[in-house]
């Protein structure tokens, strides 16, 4: 898809209408060089309702009815992971570029045959890994390429975002959450395995162990995760979805973050906040910078697809193609194969 053939506003349509599609409508509507032109979901009434909310011309229940009826230059794709691969492969049959949704795909094999989809139909695909976009995370890596923390050693991150406990968990939201197989990591830590990447570089080995609380779910939905850099820089991903912590919004950061480094500790809290303290002092300093507590998480799903557009134009390279993003999922494996065989397992290796 070359940038001078692309329109003036691109045309977007959106395969998906359920609970967290509502920020990628909200975020499109807040991007002027875009014009969203229809919404397809198999339950019609949630895109009849998504449609009148953000006026949106066409609404159906068939994304391939869809693409062939309005002829967009970019599908988003907000669909649960089953979905993913036949609907890229509607889209790459049609020449038409994608972002799509995390967790992507059901399987590691099946992202792959996505990427190969997407790369044989020439068309770009993007996943929507938006956690990295979180102003935190970018105030965050901005602050570590000046210095400030020193050589870094590790970073932490507790996810307690207090939404698991009992037989109704998740289902006020994404009830598909409790019948998914693979939930902590799959579904969430991913966002963190990405974060971590984003902050630290390439992964190296990981050591897991996960486990379930809530009986009422299929997958695992607490554990830990250790991950080793690169660079030699050690991570540490402590996740339960049962506990929560200090925030006003318990889903805004989803936890709090450490980054430990030669020169001082960077600290995020579960409101946004982030403190430095230097390396022998006990006084923490507040790092303030700006951001909007708009959409999801500081804005984070407006910010990923403005970058997205930016990139289709040509203006930068997209972060998080999915080719790219396959690296996260192969770390994914890797950290389900540590947890089965208890053991430290190199990234990568069969």
């Amino acid at each position: 898809m070359a940038p001078e053939k692309l329109p003036e506003k691109l045309r977007v349509a959106v395969a998906g209408a359920g609970y967290f599609s509502r920020f990628h409508y909200d975020a499109w509507s807040r991007i002027d060089a875009v014009d969203v032109v229809a919404t397809a979901d198999r339950d019609i009434a949630k895109a009849r309702a998504m449609a009148a909310l953000h006026v949106i011309p066409h609404v159906f229940d068939d994304v391939a009815t869809m693409l062939d009826a309005t002829r967009p230059d970019l599908l988003d794709i907000v669909t649960p992971p089953a979905a993913h691969l036949e609907t890229i492969k509607l889209a790459a049959a049609r020449g038409i570029a994608v972002i799509c949704q995390k967790a992507f795909c059901s399987s590691l094999d099946e992202a792959r045959a996505a990427v190969e989809i997407a790369k044989a139909a020439g068309i770009t695909a993007i996943v929507h890994e938006n956690f990295r976009f979180q102003p935190w995370h970018r105030e965050a890596n901005r602050l570590l390429a000046a210095g400030r923390v020193g050589e870094p050693y590790q970073v932490t991150f507790r996810l307690r975002p207090g939404d698991g406990q009992g037989p109704a968990a998740y289902l006020d939201r994404q009830p598909y959450f409790q019948q998914m197989p693979r939930f902590l990591v799959h579904e969430t830590a991913i966002h963190f395995i990405d974060t971590f990447r984003f902050l630290f570089g390439e992964v190296r080995a990981v050591y897991a162990d996960l486990r379930r609380i809530n009986p009422a779910i299929a997958g695992e939905d607490a554990g830990t995760i250790l991950f080793e850099f690169a660079s030699g820089a050690r991570g540490l991903f402590d996740g339960n979805r049962l506990a929560d912590h200090k925030a006003e919004n318990r889903r805004l950061t989803m936890g709090e973050m450490m980054i430990e480094g030669a020169a001082g500790t960077l600290r995020l809290d579960g409101d946004g906040e982030l403190f430095l303290r230097a390396h022998g002092s006990n006084d923490e300093v507040a790092m303030p910078y700006a951001w909007e507590n708009v959409g999801f998480a500081g804005d984070c799903v407006r910010r990923l697809q403005a970058s997205a557009i930016d990139a289709l134009r040509g203006r930068h390279a997209p972060e998080n193609t999915a080719e790219a993003y396959l690296a996260n999922l192969e770390i994914e494996d890797a950290i389900y194969r540590s947890a089965a065989e208890r053991r430290r397992i190199d990234v990568g290796s069969v």
